[in-house]
């Protein structure tokens, strides 16, 4: 059986580029993954997206080959708009492959959101992937976060191969893990969704709370600082009520020390970001929390002092 003359892969890849220009619009420049080195993503959002495509047993008989093809550059464009991947990749011929995703749905996005309300500081905060351990397991979360599934995905390539997931697609798949680390807006872009619906639309949202009658009203001032309604008597059946937890970022960096903790560790005890705890502690005057946030506040007071 005669295969033809073997060509090296640089050459194929060479070749590619130059057909590529002839399909590219004018205007349009190659968007190609250049991956230096074995790793293909190094961030947050790039390293969980390779996670997650590996996770699905259905695509594992073409991953090998589809990475072997991303790493060696023969992805020689790759474009990412809302619910599609438009890329072309080299091997025998320059292919064209096209990924379709289904929009993320309505009711899976309003659960993150809500999972994710208050936790988010600022969109370059998720982007960066600075976020704490919960939120970063709502967003990452195989089944309910905001990377697709096996079915949301619809697999088209040129090249002659008939299963659906072939070694070109896969090395598409792989090449957007790797775009991610540069530009992860992409992600939100592809799922349909906007990053801003993430993150909190006040620095902190006022929430009053009655302090935990464990905790004294001196410790309370030692550690926090509280605010005391002169208007209600302390015989009145809700002065309890009274009490406002309303801790200054000084007093939350105390705290932090007490405990002894550094800056992520306190952050992940707290269920919220590094990014969260540094500019809780750099910001002037008492601080405005959400309830969750007091609660956790309440309870690593209690610990400091056990």
């Amino acid at each position: 059986m005669y295969w033809g003359q073997y060509v090296p892969v640089g050459q194929k890849i060479q070749r590619g580029k130059k057909t590529l220009i002839k399909k590219l619009a004018k205007d349009q420049q190659p968007q190609p993954i250049d991956i230096k080195g074995r790793t293909i993503a190094r961030e947050f959002w790039g390293k969980n997206w390779c996670d997650h495509i590996e996770s699905f047993s259905d695509f594992a008989n073409r991953l090998p080959r589809g990475r072997t093809y991303a790493r060696n550059g023969s992805v020689c464009h790759l474009q990412i708009e809302a619910g599609e991947i438009k890329a072309y990749v080299s091997g025998s011929s320059l292919y064209t492959v096209n990924i379709y995703f289904k929009p993320l749905k309505v009711s899976k996005w309003e659960a993150i959101k809500k999972k994710c309300s208050g936790e988010v500081g600022s969109v370059l905060e998720l982007l960066q992937g600075q976020l704490s351990q919960a939120v970063m397991r709502v967003v990452s979360d195989k089944h309910k976060g905001l990377f697709p599934l096996p079915g949301d995905m619809t697999f088209d390539c040129s090249c002659p191969d008939w299963a659906d997931l072939c070694k070109h697609t896969a090395a598409v798949l792989y090449g957007v893990g790797h775009r991610l680390d540069s530009q992860p807006h992409l992600l939100f872009v592809l799922r349909g969704v906007d990053p801003d619906e993430l993150v909190s639309t006040e620095f902190a949202i006022p929430e009053p709370t009655s302090v935990t009658p464990s905790i004294a009203e001196d410790q309370l001032a030692s550690i926090f600082g509280i605010e005391i309604d002169d208007s209600i008597t302390p015989n009145t059946p809700t002065a309890s009520s009274a009490v406002r937890l309303r801790p200054s970022g000084a007093s939350v960096r105390r705290l932090r020390k007490k405990l002894g903790f550094s800056v992520n560790d306190f952050a992940d005890q707290a269920e919220v970001s590094a990014a969260t705890v540094k500019r809780w502690e750099t910001c002037p005057g008492k601080l405005q929390l959400k309830k969750k946030s007091l609660d956790a506040l309440h309870r690593l007071h209690r610990l400091a002092n056990d």
